[in-house]
């Protein structure tokens, strides 16, 4: 999970995104620079020298710095909330490879089961208990059961790969072991968890610097003034002295007067408006979802463990009748069919429900529903 959020590009992109919004408040906060102008000209005095300081309005000000504070605090949230997607992407991938990698291993013991039965049929056809179907339907049970091992090994792989690919590392070779089985993967909720989703807490950040925004815009249609001082200097006829140049420029809103600015910052708060609730429906949405499939999840899986006992009890039962001459090969391949078929669904639901958990804890957090 470190390395993903270290490397992922879904992290490179909010993290840069961040850093944009931080460093807009760093403008926002600045004062605007003066201007020098040198000047010469034939006309007495000749020499002109004019430092010229734009004066910035407090109320503009402060809305610029309000607008640029409000959205670093919704790009801080939003990657909070990538965060939070790339731990479930990470989770689901690690249960999905745990649940390849059971798989792998029940296949494996089930070609095994499978060789084991063919010989018990070679050996009872030998003392004549058995028939050559028997034999023929054991064989091709254990080649169908080895082609099976085979496909669920190349997929416990795949799986592998894919969540190397999470980390940055080589998606050709396997270069990872997991250690946290099925079993083991934590469930138990976050130790922090915030008062508000965090899509939730970006919308509404985002939706106070489009207000400050129109702030900004109202304001600035009273232009700012800008002070000049200065002095000329190089009088032919006189004393050469240095005259002092003192003065105030009144920008004149003739032709623009700021009302297509206040018109688009009020679209763009309204837009905002608009993702903010549609951010709360779709976080209260998720988190119901969330809930009812982490419910489902859990009951299917408590269902599938009784399942597979039962099952696993049968098949022993009929695999010694079968070794006693009591029932027929197609009982003992019968039980076995459904005995895997049930471990299967157990490893498969089991997954389900990690994945589950991974979602609730998504749903809870940032607010939205994982990506397929």
């Amino acid at each position: 999970m470190a390395r993903a959020l270290a490397v992922g590009p879904r992290m490179a992109l909010a993290r840069a995104d961040s850093a944009a919004a931080r460093a807009a408040v760093v403008t926002a906060r600045a004062y605007p620079n003066p201007s020098l102008a040198l000047d010469y000209t034939k006309d007495p005095p000749r020499r002109h020298v004019l430092l010229e300081q734009p004066l910035e309005l407090p109320w503009v000000r402060s809305a610029r710095i309000g607008a640029a504070r409000s959205a670093a605090a919704s790009a801080a949230y939003t990657l909070a909330a990538e965060r939070a997607a790339v731990r479930y992407v990470v989770q689901a991938a690690y249960a999905r490879a745990a649940a390849a990698l059971e798989v792998r291993r029940l296949s494996a013991r089930n070609a095994r089961d499978g060789a084991e039965l063919l010989r018990i049929a070679r050996a009872r056809e030998r003392a004549g208990d058995a028939s050559e179907l028997d034999v023929a339907l054991a064989a091709v049970t254990a080649g169908q059961l080895e082609s099976d091992a085979l496909a669920d090994s190349a997929e416990a792989d795949r799986a592998l790969l894919d969540l190397q690919a999470l980390m940055g590392l080589a998606a050709d070779r396997i270069e990872i072991v997991l250690v946290d089985s099925l079993a083991t993967l934590p469930t138990a909720p976050p130790p922090v968890v915030p008062a508000r989703p965090l899509r939730v807490a970006a919308a509404e950040q985002e939706l106070l610097s489009q207000r400050s925004q129109v702030s900004l815009a109202r304001r600035s249609r009273v232009p700012s003034p800008s002070v000049r001082l200065g002095f000329d200097q190089g009088d032919p006829g006189g004393d050469n002295r240095v005259l002092p140049v003192l003065g105030i420029s009144l920008p004149v809103p003739l032709f623009d007067r700021g009302r297509g600015a206040v018109a688009e910052a009020q679209a763009r708060a309204a837009r905002a408006q608009a993702a903010l609730t549609q951010a709360e429906r779709e976080s209260a949405a998720a988190r119901a979802e969330a809930e009812r499939r982490r419910a489902a999840a859990r009951a299917r899986v408590e269902r599938d463990r009784a399942i597979v006992q039962d099952a696993q009890r049968v098949t022993a039962m009929s695999l010694t009748a079968y070794r006693e001459g009591a029932a027929p090969l197609a009982n003992v391949l019968e039980a076995q069919r459904n005995a895997r078929d049930a471990l299967r669904q157990y490893v498969t639901d089991l997954a389900a429900s990690r994945e589950a958990e991974a979602a609730y804890l998504l749903a809870v957090s940032a607010g939205e529903r994982p990506t397929p």
